[in-house]
């Protein structure tokens, strides 16, 4: 059986290629089951261990989840925290449409303890932007964003629903964003956290605050987000 198509993609690849395109557009949705095994191999003329090596591979990524005893599924969507991305790239690295729902765009005042994490003073106005994260009409976390607002208040004008806060900064106030310093607990949601995320009451969440720095070393944006613990994966490599 062909273990490469004509243009050299390993066979494998191909079928993997082709689950994805069937979760981009829609075609497959997470908790839908993929063809097994024998099904793959038969649709793609290649070897049962060709068919395994590819559903392993997504596996992996997680883009599908294998149960015992059921067969595969399209897994819910996960993000990785193993590289600074906005929501609108880890979305799209997953070949998913992000959405976001902007519930606080505005000026604040006297959040002396987010000032001192941008190293402002205590008193300085600020931009406080709060979005629900969602794919399709499922939501998976909810970030608060806040930049000062000398340098940024246009941005409680932005139609940030749609357009990536990254992508803003980079390109109308020529800000490159360059690294993180974040810091990681378990919290449980309380009752209007636990509504917008539509889980229960007290349920697990990941906790991730976040002062983000541009490539100058300047801390340009301190971020609060909430997250289903199922949805979120933290990756980190360990050197000795």
């Amino acid at each position: 059986m062909a273990r490469t198509s004509p243009n050299g993609t390993p066979a494998y690849k191909r079928i993997q290629n082709a689950i994805r395109k069937r979760i981009e557009s829609a075609e497959l949705k997470p908790g839908d089951i993929v063809a097994s095994e024998r099904e793959l191999a038969r649709t793609h003329k290649v070897s049962l261990m060709t068919a395994r090596h590819a559903l392993a591979g997504l596996e992996h990524e997680g883009v599908v989840e294998r149960r015992r005893g059921a067969g595969t599924f399209v897994a819910a969507p996960r993000i990785h925290f193993n590289k600074l991305m906005s929501y609108t790239e880890q979305m799209s690295s997953r070949g998913l449409a992000p959405r976001s729902r902007v519930l606080v765009s505005k000026i604040i005042e006297h959040e002396s303890e987010v000032a001192a994490r941008l190293g402002l003073p205590a008193t300085s106005a600020l931009v406080k932007i709060e979005r629900l994260r969602e794919t399709g009409d499922d939501p998976f976390a909810l970030e608060t964003c806040y930049l000062s607002a000398a340098q940024f208040s246009q941005l409680v004008k932005a139609p940030l629903g749609r357009i990536s806060l990254f992508s803003l900064l980079e390109d109308q106030y020529g800000v490159e964003l360059a690294y993180a310093d974040e810091e990681v607990d378990a919290s449980a949601a309380e009752a209007k956290l636990a509504e917008l995320l539509q889980i229960n009451d007290g349920a697990p969440v990941l906790r991730i605050r976040q002062v983000i720095y541009s490539s100058k070393g300047e801390a340009t944006m301190y971020v609060v987000g909430f997250y289903r613990s199922e949805r979120h994966t933290l990756f980190i490599r360990r050197f000795r």
